[in-house]
């Protein structure tokens, strides 16, 4: 009855309940399977991945879409992951001090979560709480990505539509773009579009978008300056030109994705790392320690 009332109240737009089944799902708690298999998703609300390397100024241009989408009435749910120590999982969750103003804003809901070990810029809990707002009273989804380089591909099986956010800087940089994020963009945003060399390094990725297989959606490269509020507008109307085209042609390779990660976490679901650390550890003195045969007692 309780798990219910949660979610009435949650597709009700109570962020209270929202957050209440969240931190539920989170911590895996006996109830969390449950609340999972309540979930209607068949509210369409898309989810918008924005990626990319550090200092690229995600965090800024996710606050200015947040003022745009509000500013038209919509509301709005934000999932930012932050980093977590590769050494003791212990999380460094940032303050957010960019999306400040919208804390109270009751059209705007933020939560942050941490990696814990996932390497893809994601975290294993990440689909599943996507999904939990999604069921929610949101129109608008915003997934942030922590800043770790190639890896964050993983964001292209979880949002409709992903933006990777690049600046001029990175202009040296550009054959290490073409080997990881240059495959995964349905909209590249050049950011700090006021620094120098910027018209150049906009050419460029064109010139490498050329290289991509044809398809029916051109990816456009866009410029913007998130610090001035500078072409938000243009990159929100690409993102609602894009999502329509998502609907048939990408929900299948979508629904495919979040079900192999899903698996995979389920199925490693009795696995507690630190435990494996320490036992690795112990079993590390014996110098006819091998990996492989360690990994094949505890998958059989």
């Amino acid at each position: 009855m309780e798990q219910t009332n949660l979610m009435n109240k949650m597709r009700q737009g109570d962020f209270r309940a929202l957050s209440r089944v969240i931190s539920l799902v989170e911590n895996e708690t006996s109830s969390s399977e449950q609340l999972l298999l309540q979930l209607d998703l068949s509210r369409a609300a898309p989810v918008i991945g924005i990626t990319g390397p550090p200092g690229a100024g995600k965090s800024t241009l996710v606050n200015m879409l947040i003022r745009l989408i509000t500013n038209q009435g919509k509301r709005v749910g934000v999932v930012a992951i932050d980093p977590t120590s590769p050494f003791n999982y212990g999380s460094l969750l940032g303050d957010r001090i960019r999306m400040v103003e919208h804390f109270n804003n009751e059209n705007v809901f933020i939560r942050s979560l941490a990696t814990r070990g996932s390497l893809g810029g994601l975290s294993a809990k990440t689909i599943e709480i996507v999904d939990v707002m999604k069921a929610a009273s949101f129109d608008y989804i915003l997934v942030e990505t922590v800043g770790v380089g190639q890896s964050e591909v993983e964001i292209v099986g979880l949002a409709d539509t992903t933006i990777v956010v690049l600046v001029p800087e990175a202009g040296d940089e550009i054959q290490t773009i073409k080997s990881g994020l240059m495959e995964i963009a349905d909209i590249f945003v050049i950011n700090k579009a006021d620094h120098i060399g910027a018209d150049e390094f906009v050419r460029n990725i064109q010139k490498l978008l050329h290289q991509r297989p044809h398809s029916n959606w051109n990816v456009p490269v866009l410029k913007t300056t998130a610090d001035k509020n500078e072409g938000i507008g243009e990159l929100f109307a690409r993102i609602e030109q894009h999502y329509p085209m998502t609907e048939n042609k990408k929900k299948p390779f979508l629904m495919t994705e979040k079900a192999i990660k899903l698996i995979q976490q389920y199925r490693m679901k009795d696995i507690n790392r630190l435990e494996l650390l320490n036992d690795i550890t112990f079993k590390l003195n014996d110098k006819t320690f091998n990996l492989y045969r360690y990994i094949k007692q505890l998958t059989t």
